[in-house]
């Protein structure tokens, strides 16, 4: 049975006059400057942090500090003198409104310290501080409060229509966005619960009652007036909720639910009260809740925004999210001052919209969970320092296959206890041998508990990337087609090669870990090797190479394409896709790595049915592993080290972080057992974007290559000229590819062919370019051009034709 509640005394009709047209122009004035101040030092705070991550710098945790201190500072202050100098109660009402929300704003701000990384940390602290801010807020704001039970004879309809109206809203979410774990997404609610009682106290019954809620009640004065100071309040909460990102949905998408609520407080039938608090916590609850839970604010990131990616479905979302509220608002504002619809109604739509909500993300959403993974890194990694060096086709082969030997065993041996209490837990989780490490599904519960584990060195997050609503879409080449060999290439002398020596990397095979690479490009159809053993596909599973990106298809290119735009157009090629969308995780990067060391049948089992003897002889990375990924410092250690063991040669591009010195970090770039490759233009001077050394213990890099309006090949037949270390690494590969090719001997012999490159590399420019450093070399030319620019035509001469 329904209790029954006894009919709230009417609040007395207003007495009060109305504000003068002084306070008034005073309160518009503070409103449009609180709308600057917020969204401006958001806004700078966010592209800051990009251009950080872009450059790969050092990301201060002071920044959102900073930002949120400024913003208080000034937004308060002029919220402070509207809530105590003028006579007129509604904008004293906003004056504190305001500060309200300029102190919670600057609260929950500071959470951004926690790194990004760490979310589900994040979400638990959001939930437990704004938890916190409502009790305290409520306590200093008592005066302004009214009972709880004000107007339960009038919430019975307006309550469910704000949950209609709140799951109106999340519908763009359900539809575009995809959740993340499942402890993540109940963080999330949580979070989102809290905030939504942040704003009903700030919002609360006293709020509205200045603003003609109540007997007569102002419809207009409620929705205008009442709604845009509201949303200017959501608008401070907004701009402190959610990590860096997942905030600038919210600062759309959240300040025109004020006019809702001004609605929601306008109608004549609630016994002369305002409707409460109740309504304002589920709407603003579940206006939170979308960003919140259905978007990764890591992926909310500059990184992702050349394609129809992360950063482009955020928009659209809180496009349509924008327009929703303000229909809804139209709506409600015209019909709910006349009649409120019954409480049958009203539970009836909210009914129709939860079976609408559940379709729509069962259908054309992306259901299921996407947390991210946990990459364990066990203690004990193989022992690989007594495996023979034997050189040659024949040596090279037998090094692999022993390493790889080592390696199964190794893994097999440390990890079996560990993998058997994972299957007891039906923790799902993958284990690799090429470094001794298990990923496995979990969140901050089962990290510190494997953390507690005696053969475990340490646990790292797997990042993993949402589903999109529709795929990216392919990049494709703009680009003339090549009418000789390219101007990089001759740079190299490569063509020299090709015509002077009857070298063109013929018997070599070029891997590469990438995004792929478009299999049917005239330039590289005939070079790949084939079989079942030469590509792999850790993320979608395809059974034959594609490319959406284009990068790896271009890098590619400039290895082993043909028609002048590689450098080895007789050696044949292998691919992995480790870069999905331009991010990647050390899983993946795993994944491709070990195929890359031994090759396996689609549906294969790395540790069983890997064959060592077809693995490639020189890998191209144009790619690094920086922290936003998961990496850390020295997780692909055991990798590279596997590979040198083996007589695989690999090559890594430095980076495109510089003219900053130092700026040579992210894995496998520093490694000393990788040949480490920056940039120059084409007038032999090292390029600005080039990273650059020192690294500690070992010189970076180690040499350099033609890598600025490069000329490749791009996924679907065309060409494109591009910009980065990424083009000069391949070009390097290829050239190691040349020698081999012309010195079968010297296969696998990784050091030898290292220091044949760096002795015939010829000098290059490395003090820096105009808006660079102005006057640093990083410490020497080593740490800028390495041994200088590599010269194919001297390196395969010293090589021995």
């Amino acid at each position: 049975m329904q209790p029954v509640y006894p009919p709230a005394p009417p609040l007395p009709p207003s007495t009060v006059p109305p504000p003068g047209p002084l306070p008034v122009v005073a309160a518009v004035l503070v409103g449009c400057w609180t709308v600057a101040a917020v969204l401006l030092p958001q806004l700078v705070g966010w592209i800051a942090e990009q251009i950080l991550l872009a450059s790969g710098l050092h990301q201060p945790v002071w920044i959102w500090p900073v930002v949120s201190l400024v913003t208080v500072v000034a937004v308060g202050v002029p919220a402070l003198l509207l809530a105590l100098l003028p006579r007129s109660g509604a904008v004293r009402a906003t004056g504190r409104a305001w500060l309200a929300g300029a102190v919670a704003l600057g609260v929950l701000g500071l959470l951004r310290m926690i790194p990004a990384v760490h979310h589900e940390a994040y979400l638990a602290a959001l939930a437990l501080v704004a938890a916190l801010t409502a009790v305290i807020a409520a306590r200093l704001l008592r005066a302004d409060t009214t009972a709880g039970s004000v107007g339960r004879d009038g919430t019975a309809g307006v309550t469910p229509l704000a949950v209609a109206a709140g799951l109106v809203l999340l519908l763009p979410w359900l539809w575009l966005g995809a959740l993340g774990g499942l402890l993540e997404t109940v963080l999330a609610a949580l979070a989102a619960t809290a905030v939504g009682v942040v704003a009903g106290v700030l919002l609360d019954v006293g709020f509205w009652a200045r603003f003609g809620a109540g007997r007569p009640t102002r419809p207009a004065l409620l929705v205008l007036g009442g709604g845009s100071v509201a949303g200017v309040t959501l608008l401070l909460l907004a701009a402190g909720t959610g990590h860096s990102g997942a905030q600038l949905a919210m600062l759309l998408t959240l300040p025109p639910v004020g006019f809702l609520l001004g609605a929601l407080q306008a109608p004549t039938d609630t016994g002369g009260r305002p409707t409460g608090r109740a309504p304002v916590r589920w709407l603003v609850g579940l206006g939170v809740f979308g960003p919140l839970a259905f978007t990764d604010p890591e992926e909310v990131t500059l990184l992702l925004s050349t394609t129809r990616d992360v950063p482009f479905w955020v928009m659209v979302t809180a496009g349509v999210g924008l327009a929703v509220a303000l229909v809804l608002s139209v709506g409600y504002g015209v019909l709910l001052p006349r009649r409120v619809p019954g409480r049958r109604f009203a539970t009836a739509a909210v009914a129709v919209l939860l079976v609408a909500g559940t379709l729509v993300y069962a259908v054309p959403g992306q259901p299921g969970l996407h947390g991210e993974r946990l990459l364990v890194v066990l203690r004990q990694q193989a022992d690989l320092r007594d495996v023979p060096a034997t050189p040659g086709a024949a040596g090279r082969d037998a090094r692999v296959r022993e390493v790889y030997r080592r390696l199964v065993d190794t893994a097999d041996r440390t990890q079996a206890d560990l993998r058997r209490e994972l299957d007891r837990l039906r923790l799902a989780h993958t284990p690799y041998y090429l470094v001794n490490a298990i990923e496995v599904d979990g969140g901050p519960a089962v990290r510190a508990w494997l953390s507690s584990r005696p053969e475990v060195d340490r646990v790292l997050v797997s990042q993993r990337l949402r589903p999109l609503p529709a795929p990216a879409g392919t990049s494709r080449g703009d680009a003339a087609g090549p009418t000789g060999p390219e101007w990089n290439i001759r740079m190299i002398g490569a063509d020299r090669v090709w015509s002077e020596l009857d070298v063109d990397g013929s018997g070599i095979t070029v891997g590469s870990s990438d995004s792929g690479v478009d299999a049917g490009h005239p330039t590289l159809a005939a070079g790949f090797r084939g079989g079942d053993d030469s590509w792999y596909d850790p993320w979608e599973g395809s059974r034959s190479p594609r490319d959406r990106s284009g990068h790896g298809t271009h890098t590619m290119g400039s290895a082993v394409g043909r028609d002048g735009i590689g450098v080895a157009p007789g050696a044949n090629w292998t691919g992995c896709v480790n870069l999905d969308r331009n991010l990647g995780n050390p899983a993946h990067y795993l994944d491709c790595l070990q195929f890359m060391l031994a090759p396996f049948p689609p549906g294969g089992d790395p540790f069983t049915d890997g064959r060592p003897e077809r693995a490639p002889h020189v890998l191209t990375n144009s790619w690094g592993c920086p922290t936003i990924e998961g990496c850390d410092p020295q997780v692909l250690r055991p990798a590279t080290a596997a590979f040198d063991a083996a007589g695989v040669f690999v090559v890594a591009a430095a980076g495109n972080t510089g003219p900053y010195c130092a700026s040579i970090d992210d894995p496998p770039a520093p490694y000393a057992d990788v040949l480490t490759v920056g940039a120059v233009d084409r007038s032999r001077r090292v390029t600005e974007f080039s990273s650059r050394g020192p690294v500690p213990g070992v010189a970076k890099p180690d040499l350099v290559a033609p890598g600025a309006g490069v000329r490749s090949a791009m996924p679907g037949g065309g060409y494109s000229v591009l910009d980065g270390t990424s083009m000069a690494t391949p070009q390097v590969a290829g050239v190691v590819a040349l020698m081999w090719s012309a010195n079968p001997a010297l296969v696998g012999d990784v050091d030898g062919t290292r220091r044949i490159l760096r002795e015939t590399a010829t000098p290059v420019e490395a003090s820096p370019p105009p808006g660079g450093e102005a006057t640093s070399t990083c410490g020497g030319t080593a740490n800028v051009a390495g041994a200088g620019l590599v010269d194919a035509y001297a390196a395969v001469r010293a090589a021995g034709v």
